[in-house]
């Protein structure tokens, strides 16, 4: 797995966690949180499948 999509998912996890406990203390700072993760989360799997094209890419080029 791509080092930027595991970092990607690492900020997803942890915005998730801290929308949680921001709605939980009542404090809407928490869409915040929400939006951070949903915008991390679309970096994560971006990234995830720049790298299998790439694969992809490099494997029809070394049979053909």
């Amino acid at each position: 797995m791509p080092r930027l999509a595991l970092y990607a998912f690492a900020v997803c996890a942890l915005a998730v966690v801290a929308a949680v406990v921001s709605f939980a203390a009542g404090n809407w700072l928490g869409v915040v949180w929400v939006l951070l993760a949903a915008l991390s989360s679309n970096m994560a799997w971006y990234y995830l499948r720049r790298a299998k094209a790439e694969r992809a890419a490099r494997t029809t080029t070394a049979t053909s």
